[in-house]
C-alpha cells in the first residue's frame, strides 16, 4: 500500500469538515488544533482560537489519559478538528487520533489555505 491509499483509508473513517463547517463548530466549543511547523505558522499567519500543538505532540496533548495532555483534554469525548496547512498530514493525524480512543477528531478539507481562502479569520503569525 502506497500512501495514497493509506491516505484514503484515513480519510473513510473520517467526517471532514469545510472550513467554515470547522469555524461554526469551533465557536460551538469543539477545539480546533493547529498542527503546523513553527516556520508555516510564521510565513502565513495563525487562526485567533486555535490552540498548536505540532504533530510530532499531537496524540500525547490530546489523550487525557497520557499524563502530558492539554487542559482541553477532558475525555474522550472532545471534538478534535485538526488543521494543517494542505489537509493532507491533517488527515493522518485525525484518524491517528480516532485510533487511540479520540472517536470524534477529524480534520478541515484543504487545511489552513482552504480556511484563509474562505476569508475565515487570520491573524498575526504565531510562533
Amino acid at each position: 500500500m502506497g500512501i495514497d491509499e493509506h491516505l484514503d483509508r484515513a480519510r473513510s473513517g473520517l467526517d471532514r469538515l469545510l472550513p467554515r463547517q470547522a469555524a461554526a463548530e469551533a465557536a460551538a466549543g469543539a477545539v480546533l488544533v493547529d498542527t503546523r511547523p513553527e516556520f508555516q505558522r510564521l510565513a502565513g499567519g495563525s487562526i485567533p482560537g486555535a490552540l498548536v500543538i505540532e504533530r510530532n505532540h499531537l496524540e500525547w496533548r490530546c489523550d487525557p489519559t497520557s499524563g502530558a495532555s492539554v487542559p482541553q483534554a477532558v475525555d474522550f469525548d472532545v471534538r478534535w478538528i485538526v488543521l494543517c496547512d494542505e489537509g493532507y498530514a491533517s488527515s493522518l493525524a485525525a484518524a491517528s487520533l480516532r485510533g487511540i480512543g479520540l472517536h470524534r477528531a477529524t480534520d478541515v478539507v484543504g487545511g489552513f489555505r482552504a480556511w484563509r481562502a474562505e476569508g475565515l479569520p487570520v491573524g498575526a503569525s504565531a510562533g
